[in-house]
């Protein structure tokens, strides 16, 4: 893999601190829903999908941010 340019990291640190800020809402977000007992449930299992994906972009993310080291 080749390495990435300072423009390519900035553009990905930038849009994992969107991700992290998303990422954060929605467990804000679950938690209120968690408390109503008139919530609905099928909502909260999309939240909750959704923050999944979202913490599996923000694995990819940092791992592409990391350096690879030669062996």
């Amino acid at each position: 893999m080749q390495p990435i340019g300072p423009s390519e990291q900035s553009r990905l640190i930038e849009r994992l601190v969107a991700l992290r800020v998303e990422h954060r809402d929605l467990d804000a977000a679950i938690a209120r829903l968690q408390t109503d007992p008139q919530a609905d449930e099928l909502a909260v299992k999309r939240l909750k999908k959704r923050k999944l994906q979202l913490k599996d972009c923000i694995e990819r993310l940092e791992s592409a941010l990391i350096p690879d080291e030669p062996a």
